[in-house]
């Protein structure tokens, strides 16, 4: 009999947002190419979509991205907050689906049905914003991973000296990013600008703890908002932002950073596949709590770049000595350092490029980062 495997998350909520989308989708296809059976959960409520959740862009969105790439069938919409609400997957043949799988998988623990949480075998809470949900749990504001068996964590630092997310005393089990090569192939070329793609500030506010205001992706972009103009190289962002950040917009196009609305360039995943692949390198910047936490946070839309042949320029987490840097991934943590980045870049594309390919490759592919991480949950399964 195969293994299943249910993973829960927010897709639904986002239409549009299609990097969002490639996070499950690269964790939905890696389990199928390990030959397990997958189901996708997913939770609206009426308030959450422009229409009735039946016709809503919301549903359309989440069916068009599960078609397009054969997991038809392997999805299911509940209702939240008592709503009663199902599409795809009918309710009760999810819940069958829940009890006989090995493992549910719950992304930021956005998954709170509780019969659905009751019937799960294994429940695994997978972190992919470190040190939120800690440091919410430590001020009892908050705890997301009450409920839970297994606590998984993208920040490959928690738990270990020099790292400041609190472990909650829990056993922090620590992966990186699955990424299926085969529908991330090296792109040729790579004439465009060095873009990203993101939120300027994102769903969650900053975090006071034990004295320190751990803070978001502006709080960090600003220091190096300068960068464009120092190395007068062609920079872009995809980026959402609400037009009432009039100083920042001023700041961003005043330094040379053309904008572009992200759901209009790469709202669609093959659309934000083409947006990554037709880029020279990707500057990432980080969100401040990643930086100051020093986490060993990684993004899932670095390492799709690295899979597609383009160089990353990343802000530093904390990767010293989890990564290789210095070719085709390169840290920063000053203004200097940046140019000095972008400027190896340019000067040494092609190798790079090269380097890119080969980090993802040896790093990121799904079948060696998740049969990785299933031997770690195995293993502390059996503690």
């Amino acid at each position: 009999m195969r293994n299943r495997v249910v993973l829960a998350g927010a897709l639904a909520q986002k239409p549009g947002y299609a990097g969002h989308t490639w996070v499950y989708l690269n964790w939905l296809l890696g389990f199928r190419r390990l030959d397990w059976d997958v189901l996708f959960l997913d939770s609206l409520s009426r308030d959450m979509c422009d229409a009735p959740i039946e016709s809503s862009t919301n549903l359309a969105y989440l069916d068009d991205a599960m078609r397009a790439f054969g997991l038809e069938g392997s999805w299911s919409v509940l209702g939240r907050s008592g709503e009663a609400f199902s599409a795809g997957l009918e309710r009760h043949k999810a819940l069958n689906r829940v009890r006989e799988s090995d493992l549910l998988i719950n992304v930021g623990g956005y998954l709170d049905d509780e019969e659905f949480l009751a019937a799960a075998r294994s429940r695994v809470y997978l972190d992919i914003d470190p040190g939120f949900g800690q440091m919410w749990r430590e001020l009892g504001l908050h705890d997301p991973f009450a409920g839970h068996d297994i606590f998984v964590t993208i920040g490959e630092n928690v738990g270990q000296a020099g790292s400041r997310v609190p472990t909650c005393g829990l056993n922090w089990i620590t992966t990186r990013q699955p990424v299926v090569l085969d529908l991330w192939p090296a792109r040729a070329g790579g004439a465009h600008a060095f873009t990203s793609i993101g939120s300027w500030r994102g769903p969650f506010a900053p975090v006071e703890y034990e004295g320190v205001t751990y803070g978001l992706r502006v709080h960090e972009f600003r220091k190096f908002v300068g960068v464009p103009r120092l190395t007068g190289r062609d920079f872009e962002l995809a980026l959402d932002i609400h037009a009432a950040e009039v100083s920042d917009l001023r700041l961003l196009k005043r330094n040379g950073w053309r904008l572009v609305p992200p759901r209009k360039v790469a709202g669609a995943p093959n659309e934000y596949r083409d947006y990554v692949g037709s880029s020279k390198a990707e500057f990432m910047v980080a969100k401040n709590m990643y930086v100051a936490t020093r986490s060993g946070w990684f993004s899932d839309r670095s390492a799709c770049y690295l899979a597609s042949g383009r160089p990353v320029i990343v802000q530093d987490t904390g990767l010293d000595g989890l990564y290789p840097v210095g070719e085709g991934l390169l840290t920063f943590s000053t203004v200097d350092e940046a140019a000095a980045a972008v400027e190896s870049v340019a000067s040494n594309y092609v190798r790079h490029a090269r380097a890119a390919r080969e980090i993802a490759e040896s790093e990121f592919a799904s079948d060696r980062v998740l049969r990785a991480l299933l031997d770690r949950i195995s293993a502390s399964a059996r503690r």
